[in-house]
């Protein structure tokens, strides 16, 4: 059985996917909750809670890639700015 973390991160990425948004949709997380097994294996587990999960997941993802951009984009400028000499 995957952990809950597992199910967040599944959550995030295939929300990311389909939707290309880093803000979670409360119908798209709750549909997700019911239909990918998350309730069956954590029966107890509170949705909101989870929702959380998936939206910090989210925001964790989106923080890295931007820093990711940032420092392609440095070295493409940098780059520009200092062609290398043959």
């Amino acid at each position: 059985m995957p952990k809950l973390t597992d199910y967040a991160k599944m959550a995030a990425e295939e929300y990311l996917e389909e939707t290309g948004d880093t803000e979670l949709d409360a119908r798209w997380v709750a549909e997700f909750f019911q239909d990918c097994g998350v309730l069956d294996a954590y029966p107890r587990q509170d949705l909101v809670a989870f929702a959380e999960m998936v939206q910090k997941e989210l925001t964790k993802n989106a923080e890295r890639a931007t820093k990711k951009m940032h420092s392609v984009l440095e070295k493409t400028i940098l780059g520009i700015k200092h062609p290398r000499k043959r």
